[in-house]
């Protein structure tokens, strides 16, 4: 490994220490389907995404719940003496991408057969600090 190449990796190695972020491998659900939850609680902050996630009737946004407090509780394991509600946490970047798909045979009419495609996503999720206080 080349000297520039070590200098970059150790620059996104720290940078990568102040991030507090969680991610869902393999979830059984499409992409598209969890693109609609993610995208209606990029950018908020952390009390108000969950409760948007709480109350919303979509089966990923349980998911995405449950990916979040993981987050959350990442943050504290890296910041031990800060308080959350104190810390202005926001969602600072919300990704969904698409996994692996599971194709299965549906039986068709006149001996054809369709194929399905089970659809499977990847999330990740990464909080960040707002340092300035805004009502």
């Amino acid at each position: 490994m080349g000297v520039r190449k070590r200098e970059s990796a150790a620059k996104l190695k720290e940078a990568k220490a102040n991030l507090a972020f969680a991610k869902l491998n393999n979830c059984p659900t499409s992409p598209r389907k969890m693109r609609l939850v993610a995208d209606l609680v990029r950018g908020k902050s952390v009390n108000d995404a969950l409760n948007i996630l709480k109350f919303s009737t979509k089966e990923a946004s349980g998911r995405v719940e449950k990916l979040l407090l993981s987050a959350i509780a990442n943050w504290q394991a890296k910041n031990e003496d800060a308080d959350v509600e104190s810390a202005n946490l926001f969602i600072s970047e919300i990704k969904v991408d698409s996994a692996s798909m599971l194709k299965r045979l549906r039986p068709a009419p006149q001996g054809r057969a369709h194929r399905i495609r089970k659809r499977s996503n990847h999330v990740t999720l990464i909080l960040g600090e707002n340092n300035n206080t805004q009502s």
